[in-house]
């Protein structure tokens, strides 16, 4: 299976790398889940993804690792 970096693409104002980081961590337990990605395969190519909140919520709810096809 390939494997993929995933990174969350959110532009953040802050005096240093630690307070980004911890503004971040803000975000991400306080706010809904960002949508904005960029995503790196093995080859090391980037995509930018904008996910769709309702399609990614509805695949959030199913639990994937039940279907036979990811094991």
């Amino acid at each position: 299976m390939p494997k993929f970096n995933v990174i969350v693409t959110q532009e953040i104002e802050a005096d240093t790398a630690e307070e980004a980081a911890l503004l971040m961590y803000q975000e991400l337990t306080n706010r809904a889940t960002p949508l904005n990605f960029s995503v790196v395969d093995e080859s090391e190519a980037t995509t930018s993804i904008t996910l769709d909140r309702a399609k990614a919520d509805e695949f959030a709810s199913i639990d994937h690792t039940a279907d036979p096809g990811n094991w």
